[in-house]
């Protein structure tokens, strides 16, 4: 499968510049494919990354990160790229896509996993497993905030309109100013649905690492209280709203969806023209909720090669295995779902 004139190489700091360049002028490249993970996952989970590249003539011409997450409860997985929707091998041609997939299964028969994981936003002529249990939603994002209105869909249209006159704030900064708020309403979030909650310094890392690609916007109510918060992803002409919380009744003051509409707003104004809203399980309440704004389910092609497992993963909320710690984290108080959390979400990726 290897190519005379090409060579597979692991990355290291030095190549950091030159696999972000790579990424950023690759149709395929995705904040995810960005070097920047490899320090943000070991610093936070301190998990092994495998981050290859394919060099010709001294040149980077393709890319695959992984990771390899361990856990006696949820498996040995190696993962293009855990804690993120998209991943996958990106390169010039076929051929060294399906090198670096080579490269990618003989890792893990060496590792010993359960199984390899890689996450794509497109058909792969692959003859990997196929499994297609998530969709990615986007809009073109128009010149002005009218213009931005008038394209959603004209039930969620009438939703925004409601929450405009729900007396809301509307605040966006990158950097840490509001990572304290944030990370207090995504816990909130995620103790409610029965989820746990990354680590704060996982954020801390994030912000760190990719500076101002990423920014947190949060919205208080007219009596300056939290509502809800949304943690922001930047590339190339693409917004990517990814980790989101809020209160109980950020629902009724249509807290969220007066968040998302201004961060389009927001996003158009400083010249980006893609609004991606991110992956959700099929038919889940997610899915439904960004159909409602009018924009279309892509199905999302995530390959596997088993090595150990002789099943595809399901590591699904729905999954009967995990229905009983869902309810029961759900009744934890918020501070012990902080502390515990984290050991257990490092390997929910």
């Amino acid at each position: 499968m290897a190519n005379n004139n090409s060579v597979v190489k692991r990355l290291t700091p030095s190549e950091f510049e030159s696999w972000d360049h790579y990424v950023k002028n690759h149709q395929y490249g995705s904040f995810f494919h960005l070097s920047g993970w490899q320090q943000v996952i070991t610093k936070s989970f301190n998990h092994g990354c495998y981050f290859f590249y394919v060099e010709q003539a001294g040149k980077i011409c393709g890319i695959l990160p992984l990771v390899e997450v361990k856990s006696k409860f949820f498996g040995h997985a190696l993962i293009s790229t855990p804690f993120c929707v998209y991943g996958g091998a990106i390169a010039d041609t076929p051929e060294l896509v399906r090198q670096l997939e080579h490269q990618a299964c003989q890792l893990a028969e060496k590792l010993s996993v359960d199984y390899l994981e890689l996450r794509y936003q497109y058909k792969q002529d692959s003859s990997l497993l196929l499994k297609q249990g998530h969709s990615t939603f986007g809009c073109e994002l128009p010149g002005d905030s009218d213009k931005i209105l008038a394209s959603i869909k004209k039930k969620q249209r009438a939703v925004i309109r409601h929450s405009l006159n729900n007396e809301l704030s509307f605040t966006i900064e990158s950097g840490g100013a509001y990572l304290e708020d944030f990370y207090f309403l995504l816990s909130v979030s995620y103790r409610n649905l029965g989820t746990p909650v990354f680590c704060r310094e996982y954020f801390n890392n994030l912000v760190d690492v990719f500076g101002d690609k990423v920014d947190i916007a949060i919205i208080k109510n007219k009596d300056n209280q939290l509502s809800s918060a949304v943690m922001n992803y930047y590339f190339n002409e693409q917004v990517l709203p990814f980790y989101y919380g809020g209160v109980v009744n950020a629902r009724s003051l249509k807290s969220a969806d007066f968040m998302y509409y201004q961060l389009m707003c927001h996003a158009s104004n400083k010249g980006y023209r893609w609004y991606d809203f991110g992956r959700s399980k099929n038919d889940s309440g997610a899915y439904k909720y960004k159909k409602n704004w009018g924009m279309k389910p892509k199905l999302l092609y995530y390959y596997y090669y088993l090595v150990n497992a002789t099943e595809l993963p399901n590591l699904s909320p729905n999954n009967p295995k995990y229905k009983l710690l869902i309810q029961m984290w759900r009744k934890l108080p918020l501070k012990v779902s902080q502390f515990i959390g984290p050991f257990l979400s490092k390997f929910l990726g």
